[in-house]
């Protein structure tokens, strides 16, 4: 249990350090379970994007992915099926999948975001950018609000809109960097609205355009982040206190990315040790201000949600 512990600590702290800092304020169980199931998540994408703890990505072909990805479900599957593993994210996966009961469907929901990527998914529509969105961070929020506890469904709804979130908000980060190894996750139609053709989005004259539609990332993921916080009042106090930080972290990286133009994308924008800090100090206000009000939720007019939650 400590190897499987220690291994999933190791990787979230190299892996998202952004999150570790707000992981530190869940209760030790809590942590624990949040710990292995980043492990697995991590591990399940760096399998299909050829890197190790989401750094110093490989060239793998289409079929070399697709074949990572098989394994991946075959492996998700045994363990779903109650069998051990030997490979310690899975290790992980199965303690955490006996400790909170946690569906099987939302695990293979995880992994076809990762197969979005390996079938090399083109996105024509912002609907299609967001389904993305909650494949491959969306139902992790729903995930990790099992492990907190939570059942009830709109409650579950505002966790996923918290992981559509932090990935409008990685998109917009990133879209230099992906578009440098071919992947583009701004839709099609807003690129058209530009007049960008997808296949010369790369082009240094466009960034200006693209930096524009990161913006528009970063003011759409505002409202899922406005959602997230009627959603924290529901959860525990150190849990709520944990997901406060760790949005007022996130949130950080989108500000940057609108307020600094397209220098942003000259080094990966990142959010210093001394300003998370200060977001964990800030996140136990937000909590504490959210749950004190307990609102009646009110309804998520206008945000995507996927049909099946």
């Amino acid at each position: 249990m400590e190897d499987i512990s220690a291994y999933s600590q190791q990787s979230i702290r190299q892996g998202s350090k952004s999150f570790a800092k707000a992981a530190m304020l869940f209760d030790r169980d809590t942590r624990d379970s949040v710990m292995m199931l980043y492990a697995w998540c991590r591990h399940c994408d760096d399998v299909i994007d050829g890197q190790t703890l989401g750094h110093h990505a490989q060239e793998l072909s289409r079929p070399e992915k697709e074949a990572r990805l098989q394994a991946l479900q075959r492996e998700t599957a045994r363990v779903c099926d109650g069998h051990s593993s030997e490979i310690p994210a899975f290790a992980a996966l199965g303690r955490v999948v006996r400790r909170h009961d946690l569906p099987r469907r939302q695990l293979f929901e995880l992994l076809e975001g990762f197969a979005m990527d390996a079938r090399e998914q083109r996105f024509q529509t912002l609907d299609d950018t967001l389904l993305y969105c909650y494949h491959v961070a969306g139902v992790v929020g729903v995930m990790m609000a099992r492990i907190m506890g939570v059942r009830d469904a709109q409650v579950m709804h505002r966790a996923a809109d918290l992981g559509i979130a932090f990935q409008l908000t990685n998109i917009a980060r990133d879209v230099r960097d992906d578009l440098r190894i071919g992947r583009c996750y701004l839709p099609e139609d807003w690129l058209a609205r530009q007049a960008v053709a997808p296949a010369q989005a790369a082009l240094p004259h466009h960034l200006p355009a693209l930096h524009g539609l990161a913006c528009e990332l970063v003011e759409l993921a505002e409202q899922y982040y406005a959602s997230a916080r009627i959603g924290m009042a529901q959860l525990p106090w150190r849990c709520a206190w944990a997901i406060a930080s760790a949005l007022l972290i996130y949130r950080d990286i989108g500000l940057r990315v609108r307020a600094e133009g397209t220098a942003v994308w000259e080094q990966r924008a990142s959010v210093s040790g001394r300003r998370k800090l200060v977001r964990l100090f800030q996140g136990g206000f937000v909590a504490a201000h959210a749950m004190a009000r307990r609102p009646v939720q009110p309804p998520r007019n206008g945000l995507w949600t996927h049909p099946d939650l």
